[in-house]
């Protein structure tokens, strides 16, 4: 957009001088003419067009690099190692047309008459006074402009990767990104209008705004995003906040420095600067800041919550297998026919406590942990229920929660005890589950170790997708964001996940 909005006012810049609405500089063409009278000088075929045709290949090829090759290399299917080799074709062969166009335009357009004056773009490809003689003349600026490109589109594609991957923070990310394109875009655009109007002409002023304005854009972005939020919980001015605005204003004064002025770098001017962006700029920006923190807390909360009811509902929908049911029925089924119906009764209650508990405790934040641990020696206990008796397969549960008084996010655990059972179980081999849940003052712990085997391309339950794995990452991140551990271990035979949650003491 950036780049589109940029050639659109150059070519409105060209079509305001040939209709005399902006100056146009041809002192050099009327000083060459008068040398050589017979050659005639025409403003469309030497100026308007050839400047008209370099920027508009620039566009071409803009689009061309952001609608065909990146897409190919972030597509994920149908993806080999010879997209690499045919994309760096595509970069060198652009590169090529690049500089044959401006060396078509530069024999059209005879640039060095003007001492290149009204000819920066051709400017940026070298100085040709000889054009189309060496066709490969301008190539390696030609490359060189398009890899630079090629390297901010890269990071660009990686921010995006990025914000996408960001789960509950998706747009709150996007929101800043979104910040600083626009930012940036202002940036550019307002000094690029105005030399390209003629609306300023004093070098000098450019200068000091390539200096000063970036400081300004960092110190606000930094301060409202990472600062003023870091600390936005401390009583009063500490020390750790002096010293890093300290320091962050020193290094955003840095632009300074890529703009030295004719007798080098002056130490007063880049103080000046610090001092300036350290008691003028930022209180400023805590003042935008206090304006704006309670849009950016509601759109995080809002972001929360949403992600929470999200990874809920998807997490009971989860839990709700209709092949696991079934097959509970079937085994309840099979027991009513072999020992009558006290077995029977109990499988059946056991399911009514599991289907109560989805029903009227999975909507609650925080439930007691005892709860949690009812759920899961009923759904282990149906489970040995359909799994057939054998010296082969060991099922172990312990759970020493006593005098335990912590609350935890329901249906928190079950994921991976049924990840257990679907994986860790073939009646054809050996095979054990081991499960531990240990409770202290200040942590609950949990580990689910599994025999590994190749999956039963018959077993139904298999197949149903695991999506309440990826939940409970979720909804850890929701609501114990760094106050868990989450690990998982595999060996050859056997699957270890090992989950340690500090919950806080007041939760209920």
């Amino acid at each position: 957009m950036l780049i589109a909005l940029g050639a659109l006012m150059v070519i409105i810049n060209y079509i305001f001088q040939h209709l005399g609405f902006a100056p146009v500089y041809t002192l050099g063409f009327s000083q060459y003419l008068n040398s050589h009278p017979s050659i005639h000088f025409d403003y469309t075929a030497n100026l308007f067009l050839p400047r008209i045709g370099v920027v508009l290949t620039l566009i071409v090829i803009y689009f061309w690099i952001n609608l065909f090759t990146i897409p190919q290399c972030r597509r994920k299917t149908y993806k080999s190692f010879f997209i690499y080799p045919w994309v760096l074709f595509q970069l060198v062969l652009l590169s090529y047309m690049l500089a044959i166009v401006v060396n078509v335009a530069s024999y059209y357009a005879h640039p060095a008459w003007n001492n290149y004056g009204e000819f920066s773009l051709f400017a940026w490809f070298g100085y040709d006074e000889n054009p189309l003689t060496d066709l490969w003349a301008g190539f390696d600026r030609a490359l060189i402009l398009l890899c630079v490109y090629g390297i901010y589109a890269g990071i660009r594609e990686y921010l995006i990767h990025r914000i996408e991957s960001a789960g509950v923070q998706r747009n709150y990310q996007a929101l800043i990104a979104n910040q600083v394109a626009a930012s940036l875009c202002i940036f550019l655009l307002l000094p690029s209008l105005a030399a390209a109007f003629h609306i300023i002409n004093d070098d000098g002023i450019y200068r000091a705004y390539f200096v000063f304005i970036p400081s300004v854009i960092f110190v606000y972005f930094s301060n409202t995003y990472w600062l003023f939020p870091r600390f936005a919980n401390t009583p009063g001015i500490s020390f750790q906040f002096i010293w890093r605005l300290a320091i962050s204003t020193f290094l955003y004064s840095l632009p300074f420095v890529l703009f030295p002025h004719r007798g080098g770098v002056m130490p007063n001017m880049l103080l000046m600067n610090w001092i300036i962006q350290l008691v003028v700029i930022t209180p400023v920006t805590w003042m935008l800041y206090q304006q704006r923190k309670d849009k950016i807390r509601a759109l995080r909360g809002a972001e929360i919550a949403l992600s929470k009811s999200t990874a809920d509902l998807q997490f009971l929908r989860s839990q709700i297998n209709p092949h696991f049911l079934f097959n509970v029925l079937n085994t309840i089924y099979a027991t009513a026919l072999l020992d009558g119906s006290k077995r029977t009764a109990n499988a059946i209650q056991m399911l009514g406590d599991m289907m109560r508990f989805m029903l009227d405790d999975n909507h609650l934040d925080f439930i007691p942990l005892s709860s949690e641990i009812s759920y899961l020696q009923n759904y282990i206990a149906l489970q040995k229920l359909r799994i057939q008796d054998s010296d082969e397969i060991d099922i172990s549960e312990k759970f020493t929660v006593d005098s335990c008084t912590h609350a935890i996010i329901p249906m928190l655990l079950i994921p991976f005890v049924e990840n257990a059972f679907k994986h860790g179980i073939n009646s054809n081999e050996k095979s054990w589950i081991n499960i531990l849940l240990t409770c202290d003052d200040n942590s609950i712990r949990f580990r689910v170790k599994n025999s590994i085997h190749k999956d039963d391309a018959n077993d139904l339950e298999r197949k149903h997708s695991g999506i309440g794995l990826k939940n409970v990452k979720e909804r850890l991140m929701i609501f114990y964001e760094g106050r868990h551990e989450l690990s998982y271990t595999a060996t050859e035979k056997e699957f270890i996940v090992d989950l340690i949650i500090k919950p806080e003491t007041n939760q209920s």
